[in-house]
C-alpha cells in the first residue's frame, strides 16, 4: 500500500471565551489601550475557545529567538477544532463532486479536488504518469494509518505512485502542543524571512526519468526552529497551528496527493490537524471598524488579520512579512490569500517556542 511521511502531511515541520466561526466580539483587547509606543499591542488570551485548549492559559517566563528573555503565555492545545469539522480530504470516485474532496493550490489558485480534478491531473500537469484511478473510475486512496504514516518520502519508490494521500482523525490520539508566545511582541530590527519562493503549488515535478524541473527544496524553508524541533507560523484561535507551506514540489514529484480540507487543513498522525491556508471557514473576532477580522496570533505574538476588509479590500502597505500599523491595533498581519500555501511571508518580531507533548 500508499504511505506518506509525516515529512508530507507536515507541511515543513522539520516543523478562550468560547467564540464562534464568526463572533460578534469587536475588537477584542485592541478596543482598550491601544498600541505601545513601539506600536505593538499585547495579546488577548481571552480570544481563544476554551474548549480547545488541554488547560487554562497561564504566563511563563521564556526566551525568545533573539535571546530576549520575556513573559510568554503558555497554550496548551488539542489541535482539534470545535468550530467546524475535518475533511472530507480525496474524492473515491471520478463522478465524485467537491462537496466529497478537498482543496489543492498551484500558482496561487485554490482548486476544488473533486473526481474531475482527480481524472485530468494528467493533462493539468502535462504529464501522462498521472492516473489516479483504476478502469471503474475509483480513486486510490490511503486507507490506514500505516498508509498515512509510510506511503511516501523523500525517495518514493514507483511502487508508491498516484495515491490520494489522507488521514482520518481517528488516527490520532492523544496530541496536545503547548505554544509559548510573547505576551508583548518584541519587534526585530531586521524581519526573519522564511517562506521563499513557496507562493502557490511550488514547481511543476520531475518525472522519475529525470524529465522536467526537480523539486526544489530551498522553496520550501520554514520558519526559525521551535521547542518541538520543528516550525510553525502562528496559533488559530481555535488551537490549531497555522503551519509553513506544504511542500507540494515533494508531494508532486512523488505522483501523490495530500489534498487540504476546505477549512485549509489536513492531519499528521504525529502532531494532529493543521493549517497550510487560510479559507475564512475558522473562527474569527470581527473588528468594529470594519477592519479585517482577527484569525490568530503569530509565533511573535503579532496579531493575524483576514486578508480582506469587510469591503473586500486588501491593505496596499503591507511590508514584506505581510504587516502594516494602524492606530488602534499597531503592528499586525494579514495572511496571504490561500492559494498561496502561506500565511505570513516573514517574522517582523522575536519567536517564542512551542513543545509537542
Amino acid at each position: 500500500m500508499r504511505r506518506l511521511s509525516l515529512y508530507i502531511l507536515s507541511g515543513i515541520l522539520l516543523l478562550g471565551s468560547g467564540i464562534g466561526c464568526k463572533s460578534n466580539k469587536k475588537n477584542g483587547n485592541m478596543q482598550n489601550d491601544g498600541p505601545n509606543r513601539e506600536g505593538v499591542t499585547e495579546v488577548d488570551p481571552d480570544v481563544f475557545i476554551k474548549e480547545g485548549l488541554v488547560e487554562p492559559i497561564t504566563k511563563v517566563e521564556k526566551t525568545l529567538s533573539d535571546g530576549t528573555v520575556a513573559t510568554c503565555y503558555k497554550i496548551t492545545t488539542t489541535s482539534v477544532p470545535t468550530e467546524h469539522p475535518m475533511g472530507p480530504w480525496c474524492p473515491t470516485h471520478i463522478t465524485d463532486g467537491p462537496d466529497k474532496g478537498g482543496k489543492w493550490f498551484e500558482n496561487g489558485e485554490l482548486y476544488d479536488v473533486d473526481g474531475a480534478f482527480i481524472e485530468n491531473m494528467a493533462d493539468f500537469y502535462s504529464d501522462a504518469t498521472w492516473k489516479m484511478y483504476d478502469e471503474e473510475g475509483n480513486i486510490f486512496v490511503t486507507q490506514t494509518l500505516e498508509d498515512c504514516e509510510n506511503a511516501a518520502n523523500p525517495n518514493v519508490g514507483e511502487e508508491y505512485e498516484n495515491f490520494c494521500v489522507e488521514c482520518q482523525p481517528s488516527f490520532v490520539s492523544d496530541v496536545s502542543i503547548t505554544y509559548y508566545i510573547p505576551v508583548t511582541p518584541v519587534k526585530l530590527d531586521t524581519p526573519d524571512y522564511f517562506n521563499r519562493g513557496a507562493r502557490g503549488g511550488g514547481r511543476p515535478p520531475a518525472d522519475r526519468k529525470g524529465n522536467g524541473p526537480p523539486p526544489d527544496r530551498k522553496d520550501h524553508q520554514g520558519p526559525p526552529p521551535g521547542g518541538g524541533g520543528g516550525s510553525v507560523v502562528g496559533l488559530a484561535l481555535n488551537g490549531v497551528n497555522f503551519d509553513p507551506p506544504a511542500p507540494t514540489s515533494e508531494i508532486l514529484g512523488a505522483y501523490t496527493l495530500a489534498p487540504m480540507d476546505d477549512n485549509g487543513g489536513h492531519i499528521n498522525p504525529n502532531t494532529g490537524y493543521h493549517y497550510h491556508a487560510a479559507t475564512g471557514m475558522t473562527a474569527k473576532v470581527e473588528q468594529a471598524d470594519g477592519h479585517a477580522a482577527l484569525i490568530g496570533y503569530a509565533l511573535d505574538g503579532f496579531p493575524m488579520f483576514e486578508r480582506l476588509d469587510e469591503n473586500g479590500n486588501e491593505p496596499t502597505d503591507l511590508d514584506d512579512c505581510r504587516g502594516h500599523t494602524d492606530d488602534i491595533r499597531g503592528y499586525h498581519y494579514h495572511v496571504a490569500a490561500a492559494g498561496t500555501n502561506s500565511f505570513i511571508g516573514c517574522f517582523s518580531g522575536a519567536q517564542g517556542t512551542f513543545e509537542i507533548n
